[in-house]
């Protein structure tokens, strides 16, 4: 194993101006009291492990529905899907990932298709792991459609701590299962609400890697999974 691989991962572009912050005010502390240069020293290297961006083995099925988010499933349950998303008003499965300040907060589609819509709504910044944060806390919506005409949503929940939603992508955009769109920082959850009728393969408590965790198969769950990086 190598463990340069390991220690120095990839920091993803968003944050480096954060990274350069902190590291002047360690420089300043470090002027006050020496000690305290150390202290700045170690905040800035977690806020370089924060924006993390490691490779990920993508399973290579279109019919696999993947986690968008490093994390904790924190809630399974069934629920009428936001109507900007036009998935109807039958209840669908929704599963939730919840990243804590040190999870990898990078956020990859969970399947390959279109981006018919992208919503945004104000609101609070209650605890993600909450169920209330669905409806209460600042959002951000994404419908994919995937070529054979079926729709997932996805929505970045800001956090107790988070305080800003970033999505890189635009509507009517393509996007690759497990590609990139958009992160949150510094603390948050993603919900993925699954079609109608299609279960989840993923149990409450289980921990998530974005892009490479399976959360549901659109079809029977027999195909042999075959890994891409990227």
């Amino acid at each position: 194993m190598n463990m340069l691989k390991i220690v120095a991962v990839p920091m993803h572009p968003e944050g480096r101006k954060f990274v350069a912050i902190f590291a002047g005010i360690a420089v300043v502390m470090g002027l006050i009291w020496t000690p305290l240069f150390w202290v700045g020293l170690g905040v800035t290297v977690w806020c370089y492990y924060f924006f993390r961006d490691p490779v990920r083995v993508v399973p290579q099925d279109a019919n696999l529905v993947l986690s968008p988010a490093d994390g904790v499933v924190s809630l399974i349950d069934e629920v009428v899907a936001p109507a900007e998303f036009g998935m109807g008003d039958a209840p669908v499965v929704r599963v939730s990932v919840f990243m804590n300040v040190f999870n990898c907060h990078v956020n990859r589609a969970p399947l390959a298709g279109t981006i018919r819509t992208i919503t945004y709504h104000a609101g609070k910044f209650v605890n993600a792991s909450l169920d209330k944060a669905s409806e209460h806390n600042e959002r951000n919506g994404l419908s994919i459609e995937t070529p054979e005409g079926v729709t997932i949503g996805v929505v970045q929940i800001a956090g107790l701590v988070a305080r800003r939603i970033v999505c890189f992508k635009e509507p009517g955009d393509a996007i690759a299962a497990g590609h990139r769109f958009g992160l949150i920082r510094f603390g948050s959850r993603l919900d993925v609400y699954l079609p109608l009728g299609v279960k989840p393969v993923i149990c409450l408590g289980q921990t998530a890697v974005a892009g490479e965790t399976v959360l549901a198969d659109l079809s029977a769950p027999d195909t042999k999974l075959i890994g891409e990086f990227i």
